[in-house]
């Protein structure tokens, strides 16, 4: 058998077969310029400011995607009928479904007003990707395929819900692929379990559980819950990324006010700081090293709040951060005197005082069914006798336990720590500080 090896950290070795039209799909995807470039933007951003191992990047976890909805379709198709035209779809979009990140992923995103999916969609339907033209070498409709299921509208449902769901290969890649490169062992859980339970409610057209993988799927949303709390949404992490944000936003601005911003002439990261609109060519020219490299340039800029910003990103001198543990009726009063605070030591509040709404971020956030379409439900087996499918919550006292919460969170410079603090212990004792 012709094959294809990855030696991969989490699934230890994953194997794609050449020898087939679909297999030889795969490879060909893989070595387009498009995926490739995936190798060039890390899976969770600036964690490796807090987790030092955190170096991995979002085409291991693509790679770890696609052998997963691999091995579930290879179990679901031995009961249920998947034609060889919706595998070769869902497998493609399992591969596909992140290379329309931008730079650093989710920060990028915030400080440009963009969301990756719809570069997504935009990449594997274009006539001038390369992922564009092998899906449609392979088949003329496959493109469109491939978007529906990344959108969620794909036919039938279930296929696109093991791609993107409250349970999907994608979740259960990273989860277990950031608890291995952080070191954090909150995201452990029973995969191999949960794989061997998943079934389709054909009547429905749906993904569910059955009876004996509730408890696996309960360890998997209490490991999601928290590394949503310790890992994804940690002060440092988060702190890094308001520092960066910091750092682009006053690029912009200057440039805005027709300010001299260094800048490499005639690329994608130019009309990116002149805010011109990029084409997707120019937005899949992006990636980490572009604003690695123009902020080590911008350490050395004329001005001061840009040059210093820079220079914090690039060294690690990160701003402190502390959760704001007060009543509701006090924290504007607080903020107030912060910012006072912080102008008085002479940095401009707007870049150096950062409110940080941890929980803005529902991608990340806990499983709840409250208000959650059904497709973004989980469904399982209730009984053994005389099984019925129920959303888990309805069933499950460990999911019904998994409690929404809202950060809210002020990063400043550590210049300033001893002002804030004291102000800080004047509203209530200060927890959670670093």
């Amino acid at each position: 058998m012709s094959e294809r090896i990855y030696r991969d950290p989490v699934h230890n070795i994953i194997r794609l077969r050449t020898d087939t039209d679909e297999g030889e799909l795969m490879v060909r995807l893989i070595d387009s310029f498009e995926f490739q470039r995936l190798r060039r933007i890390k899976q969770l951003g600036l964690a490796l400011y807090t987790y030092q191992g955190a170096e991995h990047s979002r085409f291991t976890h693509s790679l770890g995607v696609l052998h997963l909805i691999t091995r579930v379709l290879d179990r679901l198709g031995e009961k249920y009928t998947i034609t060889p035209e919706d595998r070769a779809a869902a497998r493609a979009a399992a591969l596909l479904h992140d290379i329309g990140h931008g730079p650093f992923s989710h920060v990028m995103e915030k400080v440009l007003n963009f969301h990756h999916e719809a570069w997504t969609v935009e990449a594997v339907t274009s006539d001038e990707t390369e992922v564009g033209r092998v899906l449609r070498a392979y088949s003329p409709d496959l493109p469109r395929r491939v978007a529906r299921i990344i959108e969620g509208t794909f036919q039938p449902a279930f296929l696109a819900q093991l791609v993107s769901s409250q349970l999907d290969v994608d979740r259960m890649d990273y989860l277990l692929r950031d608890s291995l490169m952080t070191g954090a062992k909150y995201g452990l859980y029973d995969l191999e379990w949960i794989v061997n339970a998943l079934e389709v409610d054909e009547a429905a057209d749906r993904i569910y559980v059955a009876a004996r993988g509730l408890y696996a799927v309960e360890e998997y949303l209490q490991a999601r819950y928290y590394m949503f709390r310790q890992v994804y949404f940690h002060r440092t992490l988060r702190s890094a990324e308001a520092v960066l944000r910091s750092t682009l936003r006053r690029a912009l601005e200057l440039v805005d006010a027709g300010q001299e911003v260094w800048c490499a002439p005639n690329t994608a990261f130019e009309k990116l700081l002149r805010r011109e609109p990029l084409t997707l060519a120019d937005h899949l020219e992006l990636d980490d090293s572009d604003v690695l490299f123009h902020a080590k340039q911008w350490q050395h800029s004329k001005d001061a709040v840009l040059s210093d910003l820079s220079r914090r990103f690039i060294g690690r001198r990160l701003f402190k951060a502390i959760d704001l543990d007060m009543p509701e009726s006090e924290r504007a009063d607080f903020l107030k005197a912060a910012r006072v605070h912080v102008a008085a030591k002479g940095y401009a509040p707007e870049y150096y005082f950062i409110e940080d709404h941890a929980g803005d971020v529902p991608y990340y956030s806990y499983y709840s069914a409250e208000g959650a379409e059904p497709k973004s439900r989980i469904y399982v087996e209730d009984g053994y006798a005389r099984p019925c499918i129920r959303e888990i919550s309805e069933i499950s006292d460990a999911v019904r336990g998994l409690r929404g919460y809202q950060l809210h969170r002020v990063c400043f410079p550590p210049e300033v720590k001893d002002e804030i603090y004291t102000l800080y212990h004047g509203k209530g004792e200060m927890m959670n500080a670093e």
